[in-house]
């Protein structure tokens, strides 16, 4: 039974490496249609070899490639909450330039703070 779930643990090792390869693949930018279909079928005749063989090729262009996607994910992530939050602070630090400028008294600062955080 021990030796049993050792096998099985490599084999989802080993898929989970080749569909990773498969996906990056597919998503090189770099890589032309018949270099992509070369290595497919290298992985479809000798998965083995051809796994080892692209990580060992590509394997720091892969890295790369993730930390490009990560950075591109956190950049829109912070977009996206800059626009749902929606200026407020711009709006509170304008109103205090006002009120030290003398242009709007501070009960009227007051009032645009109170609706900047609403």
């Amino acid at each position: 039974m021990l030796w049993t779930l050792i096998v099985i643990f490599f084999m989802v090792i080993y898929f989970m490496m080749l569909f990773r390869v498969i996906v990056d693949v597919f998503r090189r930018k770099d890589a032309s249609g018949g270099k992509k279909a070369v290595w497919l079928i290298f992985l479809l005749f000798a998965p083995l070899v051809a796994l080892i063989s692209y990580l060992i090729v590509n394997g720091d262009s892969m890295a790369q490639r993730d930390v490009k996607d990560v950075q591109q994910s956190q950049a829109q992530f912070d977009d996206y909450v800059r626009s749902v939050a929606g200026g407020g602070a711009d709006q509170i630090a304008k109103a205090k330039d006002l009120r030290d400028q003398g242009t709007i008294t501070q009960a009227e600062f007051e009032q645009l703070k109170a609706k900047a955080m609403a």
